[in-house]
């Protein structure tokens, strides 16, 4: 669509203008590709518009694998990216390009000509980089014409002053430390971007964001802060105290440090900030006079290292509570174990049994990080001595808390050891069914029952050994449910009732 604008009552065709004009321009996209050229363009480069368009304007100077472009071609593409990156106009005072001549022949004939060229970024509204706008002017005549005087000493001056040759020589100077300084600049950002830790510049009193690297975007949730004041960029940090550190930085020049911070930040778009543990350092930068224009913010972001200390804290803290825990047991295995044991031999072994299976029940915890253990895993672990195929388990996958898992591995290694001394598992066709199930009640209960058959003839107890007591006092104590032990002729059963919501808990 042709653009109009109204001048001394006149529409100018914006579009014809640019066609008409007999300097060279090619629109590019940021990309570096051909969106339209005028008419003093396709006849300088002896092309056609509808074979331009779209193609890279540096097509015709493709390198090849280990090839590097021409010098020549390396500088547009330098002031070209500038003028893209920084959303600033940029002059390239001189390059040489060889031009088609249009010469009749089948072999094309080519002139070297010499061109300064100026590089127009052109922004949208929201101050994006949508095209860019070069505009080339042929100085050949004038190169020439400096050059063909320059063994003539005595008018060379003279002559260079007339013709701008001077002019030129400063240009091409001023030309050369731009690239090179740009080259540092580019390599001193690309530090920065590339570096772990998190950077950025602010500018002003309101600490504008004038440059941030990829740490400190992944930082805060990838959000576009470019040229916004601190206050607009992070919202949410307002308020925690980190602007008014700023401030003082701005107002005193003395630097602020901060070691794992905490820092309330933003994540994504909508959602409500996270907490986050910054190491940070913030640092005055000062003018050629010396007054304070911004600070320098750097850091990194020690989250995961701040988490994992406090998650190894709190094992340590529930370390020491489960080795209490277990010497109070330990003490109490020895102690109930002498009692029932009158023979040293026989108390021995008897200990050494239980405290085997409370280790068993150990390496399943240690195995999840003490998280807790699956229900059929610990009573594999306490049956599978006495063979797997005597012992059939049903039931659905249960998790248990740590303090769970140990009363019940206790219970069940009693369970398995009165079955193989007395009950089913002391007789060659003897065999053992544990089945279990939940209650879909709003508290659900575990419930369990042990049955053994085939086994010899069953007769309750004459007294209460300390194997049932330990059942009894885990299931009623410690897991706050209910136990049935049921000594029938035709085989031992137990039955069990374990509330989930404190059984289950460490």
């Amino acid at each position: 669509m042709k653009q109009l604008a109204e001048s001394g009552g006149l529409a100018v065709d914006l579009a014809d203008a640019f066609d008409a004009s007999p300097n060279p321009y090619v629109l590019l996209t940021p990309d570096l590709r051909i969106a339209g050229a005028n008419r003093a363009y396709l006849e300088v480069t002896r092309s056609a518009r509808d074979a331009i368009i779209g193609r890279p304007l540096f097509a015709a100077f493709d390198s090849g694998p280990g090839e590097e472009a021409p010098e020549n071609v390396r500088q547009v593409k330098a002031s070209l990216e500038k003028a893209r990156d920084t959303r600033q106009r940029d002059h390239l005072a001189m390059v040489r390009f060889s031009m088609p001549t249009g010469s009749d022949g089948p072999t094309p004939v080519f002139e070297e000509r010499v061109w300064s060229a100026t590089h127009t970024p052109i922004l949208n509204a929201q101050g994006e980089v949508i095209w860019l706008l070069q505009h080339t002017s042929d100085i050949t005549e004038l190169e020439q014409l400096r050059e063909s005087t320059r063994d003539r000493k005595a008018g060379a001056r003279t002559l260079d002053a007339i013709v701008g040759g001077g002019v030129l020589a400063r240009a091409r100077q001023v030309q050369e430390d731009n690239r090179r300084l740009a080259e540092e600049r580019n390599r001193l950002q690309d530090m920065f971007m590339q570096s772990p830790g998190f950077v950025a510049v602010l500018a002003g009193p309101d600490h504008v964001f004038e440059f941030y690297n990829d740490a400190y975007r992944r930082l805060i949730g990838d959000r576009e802060i470019q040229g916004l004041p601190i206050a607009e960029a992070l919202p949410e940090v307002v308020g925690q105290g980190y602007v008014d550190m700023l401030d003082g930085v701005f107002e005193t020049g003395e630097p602020v440090q901060g070691q794992a911070s905490l820092v309330q930040l933003r994540r994504s778009p909508g959602e409500a900030p996270e907490d986050a543990y910054v190491d940070f350092f913030y640092q005055p930068i000062r003018d050629s006079d010396g007054a304070i224009i911004g600070v320098f913010v750097q850091g990194h972001d020690v989250t995961d290292g701040v988490r994992a200390a406090e998650r190894q804290k709190l094992m340590i803290d529930e370390l020491n509570h489960r080795v209490k825990n277990t010497l109070a047991t330990v003490q109490s295995i020895a102690m109930q174990t002498a009692r029932s044991h009158a023979d040293p031999k026989t108390f021995a072994e008897g200990f050494q049994a239980r405290l085997l299976a409370l280790s068993h029940t150990h390496d399943l915890l240690t195995r999840s990080h003490w998280e807790g253990a699956d229900l059929a895993a610990v009573l594999e672990h306490e049956t599978e001595a006495h063979g797997a195929h005597r012992v059939t388990l049903n039931g659905l996958p249960v998790a248990l808390g740590p303090a769970a898992a140990l009363s019940l591995g206790m219970i069940f290694h009693e369970l398995a050891t009165n079955a193989a001394k007395y009950g089913a598992l002391s007789a060659p066709e003897g065999r053992v069914l544990v089945d279990w199930s939940v209650s879909n009640q709003s508290r659900p209960v575990l419930h369990l029952s042990w049955r053994e058959l085939d086994g010899p003839p069953v007769s309750p107890p004459e007294r209460r050994g300390f194997g049932s007591r330990l059942i009894e006092r885990n299931v009623r104590h410690d897991l706050a449910g209910e136990v049935k032990l049921d000594y029938a002729g035709d085989g031992f059963s137990a039955d069990l009732s374990i509330p989930l919501d404190r059984g289950t808990q460490s």
